[in-house]
């Protein structure tokens, strides 16, 4: 299937928690001189134009990064991702909003290099108009991301964040995630892999983060965030999560501090909190 387009999500709850972990383990890569490579599975469009088209029917933004745009006290970490967003947005108005291929692409140094993967044809047209610019730096195929990931695993300077995004339109794509990810293990035991999962009244979305804790890796972290009570119906997306494998020692406490902030501004009613836990290595 090829009818999910991010465009009607972006700048969301789930976004803002995606794209500020991400950037955490993208700040933690760059630590070192050497360089890293950043593969995104599922990338998008790669930037979103917020006040028409697809991400204006439902300005889910508005209840997303929109909360954090003017807030004040932010903790340190979070007013970096704001900043982030704000760059794009020179005129102080916030009008777009960078998908995880142009989080990474603001991130990267020159010795570093990003691989996208989308087989959506309008998206992928999309994403390639947005990175043609940087084309020495920046890949960008129409394929399947999960299928990418056997030939480029490992990487050659074997350091690398893999982001593993899919739409999860389909029962398989969480089968899938689980699949690419022990596959991918064996490839590359020390690569970080991110996964984005939403949390739905749907057995599958419920035992994901389960089935990765099973996972033959030393240590993870799973972080979500729950921005309202599940509806009675058992319909909706109630929040999202983030599950990292083999992640940066500082995460988790950055984590801590930031995450009740997110409940404060991005929740929608008692309902709202977080979870937050890991296995250490």
């Amino acid at each position: 299937m090829l009818s999910y387009r991010h465009a009607f999500h972006a700048g969301n709850h789930a976004d803002v928690l995606k794209h500020f972990v991400q950037m955490q383990l993208l700040q933690y890569l760059a630590q070192k001189d050497k360089p890293y490579w950043v593969i995104d599975t599922h990338a998008g469009a790669g930037c979103y134009e917020l006040l028409s088209g697809y991400a204006a029917k439902n300005a889910e933004y508005e209840s997303g990064i929109a909360r954090l745009w003017d807030a004040k006290g932010l903790p340190p970490a979070l007013a970096e991702y704001v900043a982030l967003v704000k760059r794009i947005n020179p005129e102080g108005r916030l009008k777009l909003y960078p998908g995880s291929p142009l989080v990474s692409q603001m991130l990267l140094r020159e010795q570093d290099r990003l691989r996208l993967f989308e087989l959506h044809p309008s998206d992928y047209e999309f994403l390639t108009e947005n990175f043609i610019a940087h084309d020495k730096q920046v890949m960008v195929q129409k394929s399947d991301g999960f299928a990418a990931l056997k030939a480029l695993l490992p990487p050659p300077p074997r350091r690398a964040l893999v982001l593993i995004d899919p739409p999860y339109e389909e029962k398989q794509d969480y089968k899938r995630v689980v699949d690419a990810l022990q596959e991918g293990l064996k490839r590359f035991a020390t690569g970080t892999y991110a996964v984005w999962y939403p949390c739905l009244q749907r057995e599958e979305a419920e035992r994901l983060p389960d089935k990765l804790k099973r996972l033959p890796v030393k240590g993870w972290l799973h972080v979500a965030l729950h921005v309202q009570t599940p509806a009675e119906d058992g319909f909706g997306m109630h929040g999202s999560g983030m599950f990292v494998l083999n992640p940066p020692w500082t995460l988790h406490a950055t984590l801590q501090e930031v995450m009740p902030r997110l409940v404060a501004l991005l929740g929608q009613d008692a309902g709202a909190r977080f979870v937050l836990e890991q296995q250490a290595a």
